[in-house]
């Protein structure tokens, strides 16, 4: 996939090699999440990733209907009051079969969680439950990356012993399909071209979820991402297929020609389905972009017509990898409307994760399709702030370890990798990320390992 802003291509959406690869390699990482089975692009891409919706989040959610969703999702869980003693909670239990007894002194069988291990409530099984989901079959190969001492507590945490059924399964992430895979134009004379299409989908925000009925181009919610270098002529051909207008708006992008901005009744007239129309411009400034839909916004963006367009430097001393080594890069659309609360379109445990190996420098495009402000907050790092709304910040440039994104706002960060961890990576409004079963919605991970590791045949 493509990179950073810069001329060399790197993965957009998971992950790139280290220096040592060589050029061909990172470009076979660059494809999504098929072509990140590949050596280590797999941990990267695929290791830990899923973070996906509740049921109860996404139940309501149908194209074409207004924001049904609430928080924070139903529960499918009762706790009792963990205060309770074992005998009144069990008299409980008996008085109503939907209560579960939360602190009782031996372990509880309970035909949909299992054992209830001592001092625990059904929410914290219900809430391992979804991290075991995220991991999958990776979690015991994972824990033998980090050595013997640490890969026993990370085992012990998830309970490897119990042999429960997800260590035999894909992480989440792997079970459903990602978006913000790269589309590469074709060179028309001195033009690139980028088809597309705009599709009624049946889109899955977790894999345990049935489909959400959604919009997307080429199918895919996020959209492909669209990769350019400033300066160059472009012409985007959208093909509706929706059975209804929409029209396309290039987010951030300085046109010439504003009849090119994409929104209806004010530069065009709305789009008619079955039609194909074309948007021609010159790719300027650099920075990190987006295009979707600015005609029934409500409804066709917050069912997935969004998608990332980047605009690489013309002058590759300014790219991230020049400027800061950049050697990994990921892209994350946020949006919170009718699919819930998803990143690239998908809740915990079916968001694919960043992953990382000591000495990287990851870049990270944060755009915010959705109607909230989300403060993104990273565990055990600072990540530095150095561009917002494609404009770099130069000397303005800050640290923080939460950030704050508006509605149409794009940052990008960078994150220099130098200590291994699992660091929870989430919206911080804790009611976008934690309910009574567990982390669910705006939850993600950066998982740093002490090396590069080849995780690929696990996930055949």
């Amino acid at each position: 996939m493509s990179t950073t802003d810069q001329h060399d291509p790197l993965p957009v959406s998971a992950t790139v090699d280290h220096a040592s690869d060589s050029p061909e390699q990172r470009a076979d990482l660059g494809a999504g999440i098929g072509s990140a089975l590949s050596r280590r692009g797999f941990l990267r891409a695929s290791a830990l990733a899923g973070l996906g919706a509740t049921a109860a989040t996404v139940a309501a959610c149908t194209a074409g209907a207004a924001p049904a969703w609430t928080f924070p999702p139903a529960p499918s869980i009762n706790p009792a009051p963990s205060s309770a003693p074992s005998a009144a909670a069990s008299a409980a239990a008996s008085a109503a079969p939907s209560a579960v007894a939360s602190a009782v002194p031996s372990a509880v069988p309970s035909p949909s969680l299992g054992n209830i291990p001592a001092g625990w409530s059904a929410h914290d099984v219900a809430a391992r439950s979804k991290v075991r989901r995220f991991v999958g079959k990776l979690a015991v190969p994972l824990a033998g990356v980090y050595g013997p001492v640490a890969g026993a507590k990370l085992a012990e945490i998830l309970g490897v012993a119990d042999n429960y059924p997800e260590l035999n399964e894909l992480p989440e992430f792997a079970k459903v399909p990602q978006g913000n895979q790269p589309l590469a134009p074709t060179i028309v004379g001195d033009t690139k071209v980028f088809d597309l299409t705009i599709d009624n989908t049946q889109h899955q925000i977790d894999a345990l979820t049935p489909p959400v009925a959604g919009f997307g181009y080429n199918n895919a919610w996020p959209g492909p991402v669209l990769r350019v270098t400033e300066g160059d002529k472009v012409r985007v051909n959208f093909t509706n297929n929706l059975g209804s207008t929409t029209g396309t708006h290039f987010h951030g992008i300085a046109f010439d020609d504003f009849f090119m901005d994409g929104v209806p009744f004010v530069t065009q007239l709305p789009q008619v389905s079955g039609t194909t129309e074309a948007y021609e411009f010159v790719a300027k400034p650099y920075g990190s972009m987006m295009y979707h839909s600015h005609h029934n916004a409500t409804d066709q963006v917050g069912h997935g017509l969004l998608a990332a367009f980047i605009i690489d430097p013309k002058d590759s001393a300014l790219s991230y990898k020049t400027k800061y080594g950049v050697t990994q890069e990921f892209v994350w659309i946020s949006n919170d409307s009718q699919g819930g609360f998803t990143i690239n379109g998908h809740g915990f445990p079916a968001v694919a994760p960043i992953v990382a190996a000591i000495g990287d420098v990851v870049l990270v495009r944060f755009m915010n399709e959705g109607i909230m402000m989300h403060p993104w907050h990273l565990h055990g790092y600072r990540m530095k702030v150095v561009a917002r709304d494609g404009a770099p910040l130069g000397t303005a440039a800050f640290e923080a370890d939460t950030l704050g994104v508006n509605p149409g706002e794009r940052y990008d960060v960078i994150i220099n990798v130098d200590r291994p961890g699992i660091w929870a990576f989430h919206c911080h409004i804790l009611p976008h990320v934690e309910g009574p079963d567990g982390m669910f919605g705006m939850v993600n991970a950066l998982i740093v390992t002490p090396k590069p590791v080849d995780l690929a045949p696990l996930l055949k």
